[in-house]
């Protein structure tokens, strides 16, 4: 969502540092096996889902929430057949040690057990361009935790196959998640993570269904108060460097003297503009799969209430690297917004799925092992 609008500027402030980590081996830096696998059967799960699916782009509707345990599957696929390890990727980016490498297990606590909580289960909304491929580190990592995940592709996005041109509201935009909450058994609660714009819209399914949300999670997200649009958010600071303005490219699909219906994103600046800080084989996963960004959604102002969408607990996640929506523009939504709580991914850019998953991870693990608030 960061990327559409070319009026985001201001210094970004000084983080606080980032705390000294103890210098590793070469050899215990090695990821583990466990974690290897769980990354590159990801990520050939989720590159299959996209490139099999690409031809479906051109229908009229259909699409839907992502598959579940995709990981999974293929790894059991892969046992049966008895063949070698996926080959390791050839980025060349070092990891940071602001995100060690840890497995799911020791990210939890050794007596926690997820059926515990309030709820286990998380739905995790993507942003403006992206689809639910983009989450298929969190998914494996949550999964591999005990929770039960949900990615859901918004209209027009992913592989859901509606014309973007074609979206008019906010509500068509977000129906594939409000459809979701919809067919959740009255007892199911679920914890919501909105990504940039979908910050927007798990914003408008807490005011339809306030009740079937124990936990919302704005992640480098569109956290908007009453009466406003994200367009409104953004046009709050002006872009000094033209990265935005270089990178938008607006689709009129209903002619020059009509409102734009979409807008693209330059995949020569997505790097620099989103992914900065993160692998080389995420960037071309995004530039294969990212799809244009309805507009009426980015204009249309929400209607929030104290009593639905108020009741609900929410949560910030700042990402300190973040050159689409940067810090300074996240701590001024909280600041006018206030969460419950806010948690910072250091090093992190606008996309801490990739840039950032273990880190990601743990935040989601912390905020989802947070107890019910007691009434009086």
């Amino acid at each position: 969502m960061g990327s559409l609008m070319s009026c985001i500027s201001g210094p970004e402030p000084s983080a606080s540092p980032p705390p000294v980590a103890k210098r590793r081996s070469s050899a215990s830096s090695r990821r583990g096996a466990k974690a290897v696998a769980i990354d590159e059967e990801a990520l050939a799960a989720a590159a299959a889902l996209v490139l099999g699916q690409r031809s479906s782009f051109g229908g009229g509707g259909g699409g839907g929430a992502f598959e579940r345990s995709a990981s999974v599957r293929y790894a059991a696929k892969r046992q049966q057949q008895q063949g070698p390890p996926l080959p390791r990727s050839s980025s060349t980016r070092p990891r940071s040690l602001a995100d060690p490498e840890l497995h799911p297990q020791q990210l939890l606590a050794k007596d926690l057990n997820t059926k515990d909580l309030e709820t286990n289960i998380i739905v995790l909304v993507h942003g403006g361009g992206f689809g639910a491929w983009c989450w298929y580190k969190t998914i494996a990592l949550l999964e591999d935790s005990g929770f039960r995940v949900n990615a859901i592709d918004l209209t027009g996005s992913g592989i859901n196959s509606y014309d973007t041109n074609k979206i008019s509201s906010l509500t068509q935009y977000a129906e594939p998640l409000t459809s979701y909450l919809k067919s959740l058994r009255d007892t199911e609660k679920v914890i919501l993570v909105g990504h940039d714009f979908g910050g927007a819209c798990i914003s408008y399914a807490m005011e339809m269904f306030p009740s079937k949300v124990a936990k919302a999670v704005f992640l480098c997200a569109a956290m908007l108060k009453n009466g406003h649009s994200a367009l409104d958010m953004f046009q709050q600071q002006m872009d000094t460097n033209g990265t935005l303005q270089r990178a938008q490219e607006f689709v009129y699909s209903n002619g020059k003297e009509q409102p734009p219906t979409a807008i693209n994103i330059d995949k020569s600046l997505l790097k620099d503009l989103l992914f900065n800080q993160s692998p080389s084989k995420d960037v071309s996963l995004a530039s294969v799969s990212m799809r244009p960004i309805p507009f009426a959604p980015v204009l249309e102002k929400l209607a929030l209430t104290e009593e639905k969408y108020g009741s609900v607990r929410r949560f910030y996640v700042e990402t300190t690297e973040d050159n689409a929506i940067p810090l300074h523009l996240q701590q001024g939504m909280c600041e006018s917004n206030p969460p419950e709580k806010i948690l910072r991914l250091k090093g992190s850019d606008h996309a801490p799925f990739f840039s950032k998953p273990q880190a990601l991870h743990k935040t989601l693990v912390e905020i989802a092992t947070m107890p019910p608030v007691k009434t009086s």
